[in-house]
């Protein structure tokens, strides 16, 4: 039994980023997995859809508050909102409290936010845990996707994780924090820069001697992957929830 075990199992709602849910299923199957391993109990709500990101970073507010409204609704009752996203972490998080702000639903907003957490940040902010039983062969860089490192500042909390799995080596590249570029919408109008920016990070893990690049959002390990393959790169990418959930 893990000593930073709370007192009860909590009930955890699980929500899927749009990305995880249509093209990286096993994300969010491992982070199930390494949740139910510490003994608590998580729920897929079925009517869960978008956060609302896409639309409030285009500018379009009032077709993201329609959308953030569905969310609000679904997880009203959840106790834990567990989201292994930062980026869409810190919608919910830091965003919605300013598109509902002067609107009926701002107290509910505001009660969301509080309980919604990022996966690796639920685990050791929430949860006290660092070891969660996983184990991984192989040399490990991290990738400090933006949304995670600037808005919910999380640095230490995945490294910490990262270093307890056993087998697993954790070395540095020199642009853990460079953004890869993708930044939604960003990588869509300005695609010169984000390639531009995806190479200077594509380069550093390659530099570092890593076999795998792992992060805490899906988004950004494709956009990553993406250069690496044209760089016929060997190193793998990996959500952290899947490194987690190893016991190779």
């Amino acid at each position: 039994m893990n000593p930073h075990h709370p007192q009860r199992p909590l009930n955890i709602s699980l929500f899927v980023p749009c990305f995880v849910d249509q093209l990286f299923p096993q994300v969010a199957i491992s982070a199930v997995q390494v949740l139910e391993r510490l003994g608590h109990r998580v729920e897929f709500p079925a009517a869960q859809t978008c956060c609302g990101q896409p639309a409030f970073n285009s500018g379009y507010w009032n077709d993201a508050r329609d959308v953030a409204s569905r969310f609000l609704d679904v997880f009203a009752d959840a106790e834990a909102i567990v989201c292994p996203s930062g980026s869409c972490s810190t919608m919910v998080r830091q965003f919605y409290t300013e598109i509902f702000h002067d609107t009926a639903d701002a107290k509910a907003a505001a009660k969301t936010a509080a309980k919604t957490f990022e996966f690796a940040e639920f685990l050791v902010r929430k949860l006290g845990v660092t070891d969660v039983g996983a184990s991984f062969p192989g040399k490990v860089t991290w990738h400090d996707a933006c949304h995670g490192l600037r808005e919910l500042h999380l640095k230490d909390e995945p490294r910490q994780l990262l270093r307890a799995v056993r087998g697993l080596d954790l070395v540095e590249m020199k642009e853990c924090e460079t953004c890869c570029g993708f930044g939604g919408t960003f990588s869509i109008k300005f695609p010169n820069i984000s390639v531009a920016m995806d190479e200077v990070k594509a380069a550093s893990i390659d530099a570092c001697g890593a076999d795998y690049v792992v992060s805490g959002d899906s988004s950004c390990l494709m956009q990553i992957n993406g250069l690496l393959e044209k760089r016929q790169s060997k190193v793998k990418v990996m959500h952290i929830a899947e490194v987690l959930a190893s016991r190779a």
